[in-house]
């Protein structure tokens, strides 16, 4: 018989995750309120890797507090401190250390809930259909990033910065009103067993080809999640709704009707062609002249986008214990934002240096020969039936 899905905590921390998500998201523009004040592309690279530089710090403390203590506290205390440092954006006037100071603060608010919600997503997913439900408890996520890019770009043609951070502070409050509800989480232990703790897992062996593929994914990343916006104002093609709309549309369609299809046919069977699809998107931004590229582009990279998150994440919550589920999702969160640390400040580089095309061309380059590396990583380490168990069982 199939395990029901769409239970009511997963339908709640869904929702709670894409209001989330949405607050999150509009500070897709927030590099254009930088350049307005004055920061060039390499500056807004080091503001957003500051940001990271206190996610990343928390993770360890947050895989820790989740795995003994539950997930509840960090998604209620996470919501609090995310609305407060939202509505100092509003206080933001110059360039200097402030704006690092909120940065900082709102990247550590960002990284208990994005930590938190997600964990507690993975918790209410029945283990025989969890590629599937990673997969559209990640269209909350995904959402998000067209509908805050559009919203974005209406509140600032008839607004400005201002209402921008207010709305972004109105889904703030939103998220927490729905987090209330949802009830507590935690690992299930047996008698006289223990979560190992955060650097073990860590340092697990089949779990670092993950860590390094999704270390390598989201530093490209960083190439539009950061400067889509600089590029569109810069190049004048299309928008930054344009591109993560398509983007958007395009991964949860996937998601929606073939979100089957890894636990199907075999995960890497999957994985590997998305990566391929992601790579080619890059390189059609990188020779985009018009619109239509710009549009091309965000449909490639939404394809890829959209198997491979949900397949890398179905590996680890496969490989690491439930007893330390918090601390491996904590990590594997907190990549994301190493990954803006990393290629925030290289890639902006770039783009000073030499533009936009060689940037995105240097991005999909990288990103293919990190997946070369993880391939073989890989398969050095992992079962050799991993992710083809539902061919052998006939699903």
């Amino acid at each position: 018989m199939t395990e029901r899905l769409f239970t009511k905590p997963f339908l709640l921390v869904s929702v709670a995750n894409f209001t989330s998500g949405m607050a999150y998201a509009l500070f897709l523009h927030f590099s254009g309120y930088l350049a307005d004040l004055g920061a060039s592309d390499t500056q807004i690279g080091f503001i957003y890797g500051a940001t990271a530089v206190a996610s990343i710090a928390m993770r360890p403390l947050l895989g820790t507090v989740m795995d003994r203590y539950g997930r509840r506290p960090v998604i209620l205390f996470g919501n609090v401190l995310n609305i407060v440092f939202v509505l100092l954006y509003l206080t933001i006037s110059t360039l200097g250390p402030w704006v690092y100071v909120v940065r900082i603060g709102h990247g550590v608010a960002e990284a208990m809930l994005f930590s938190a919600l997600f964990t507690y997503g993975t918790d209410v997913i029945p283990k025989s259909r969890r590629t599937e439900g990673i997969a559209l408890f990640g269209v909350s996520g995904l959402l998000p990033i067209g509908v805050a890019g559009i919203v974005g770009d209406f509140v600032l043609s008839i607004a400005g910065f201002r209402e921008l951070f207010l709305t972004a502070a109105g889904f703030a409050v939103l998220t927490l009103v729905l987090s209330l509800p949802l009830p507590e989480r935690r690992p299930t232990l047996k008698p006289g067993e223990s979560p190992r703790g955060f650097w073990k897992i860590v340092t697990k062996r089949d779990l670092l080809p993950i860590w390094w593929m999704i270390g390598s994914f989201s530093t490209v990343l960083t190439a539009y999640f950061v400067f889509i916006r600089r590029y569109v104002d810069d190049t004048g093609f299309g928008s930054v709704g344009l591109f993560f709309s398509t983007y958007v549309a395009v991964a949860i369609l996937e998601r929606v009707f073939l979100g089957w299809l890894p636990d199907r046919v075999g995960r890497m069977r999957v994985l590997y062609p998305s990566f391929a699809v992601l790579v080619t998107g890059f390189l059609v931004l990188a020779g985009a002249g018009s619109w239509v590229g710009v549009a091309i582009a965000g449909a490639l990279c939404g394809a890829g986008h959209g198997f491979i998150f949900p397949i890398l994440t179905a590996l680890l919550v496969d490989r690491a214990p439930d007893t330390d589920r918090g601390s491996a999702m904590s990590f594997f969160t907190a990549l994301f934002d190493v990954g803006t640390l990393i290629g925030g400040p290289i890639l902006g580089a770039i783009i000073d240096t030499a533009g936009w095309g060689p940037m995105y061309l240097t991005a999909g380059v990288a990103l293919g020969v990190a997946t070369v590396i993880f391939s073989r990583w890989d398969r050095r380490v992992s079962s050799p039936d991993e992710g083809e168990s539902a061919i052998a069982a006939g699903a």
